[in-house]
Formats: structure tokens, sequence, C-alpha cells
């Protein structure tokens, strides 16, 4: 995924004006949280290291590359997925199988000769990619950010 996301113009206005309607929104719940709940440095500490921790694997790599995959091609094998990547089949199997672990993808397996596994994103997968990718858009374009 070194190749960067390229919107025509009048699609990419469209991407930032929601994008800073939804970041608006997250910033406006947050202070009304703030305003009506006590929140201890504690429960402060619990969220931030459940945030690093999130941030942690989706940094290594090839698990973004793989949910980016399959949240554009919605089901694919194993096969089209290494072809896809370009990574090697030990590789892909241990990341899928951690992936699987976070309950961000699943497999479907389909019998009958010969036998064929899918790979899909649940929806705890697909909403990871959505938020990841403001995420990567702002930070790989600094100059968008307001």
């Amino acid at each position: 995924m070194n190749s960067r996301l390229t919107l025509s113009n009048e699609l990419r206005k469209l991407v930032e004006s929601r994008m800073e309607r939804t970041l608006k929104g997250i910033e406006d719940t947050l202070q009304h949280i703030q305003r009506n709940q006590e929140i201890g440095i504690e429960d402060l500490k619990i969220d931030i290291r459940s945030l690093e921790e999130s941030f942690n694997r989706l940094s290594q790599k090839w698990n973004l590359e793989i949910l980016y995959t399959l949240f554009l091609r919605n089901t694919t094998n194993f096969g089209e997925l290494k072809k896809i990547l370009g990574v090697n089949s030990r590789t892909l199997s241990d990341k899928l199988k951690m992936l699987r672990g976070y309950r961000y993808i699943n497999r479907s397996v389909e019998t009958g000769p010969p036998l064929r596994v899918k790979y899909g994103l649940t929806v705890e997968g697909k909403n990871v990619v959505l938020l990841a990718l403001p995420l990567l858009y702002y930070s790989s374009n600094p100059s968008r950010m307001y």
C-alpha cells in the first residue's frame, strides 16, 4: 500500500467536507462527555492503553493492507490475497489468523472439490478500515489538516 489514494478534486472536496463534519461531531461528543462525566486519571490511562493496542495492531506490517484489500474486494481467497499483496504464504497465513483473532476478518470454507476458503471483513473489521482511512489520508497530507 505504498501508493497514495488519489481522488478527483470534486471527490476530494466531498470527502474532506464529510471528514470535517465527522471530526467536529467526534470533538463535540468528547467535549460533552468531559463536561457531564467525571473522568479520572486512571480511566484516562486505560483508554489510552486501549488506543495504543489498536494502533499497534494496525501498524504491524501487512495488517492494514490485508484489511483494505478485503474492504475493496468484499471477499477473496488466500491465493488472490497473496497475489495482490505480494506476500509469502506463511506471513499471510499468520496475519490472517491474527486478524481473525481480533475479529476483524472472518473465514468461510466452501466444501466440495476443490475446497475453497474465502476471507472477508467482519463489521468490526469494516469499521476499523473506515476509521483508519481518514487518519491515513490526513497523516499523508499534513497540509489538509485544519
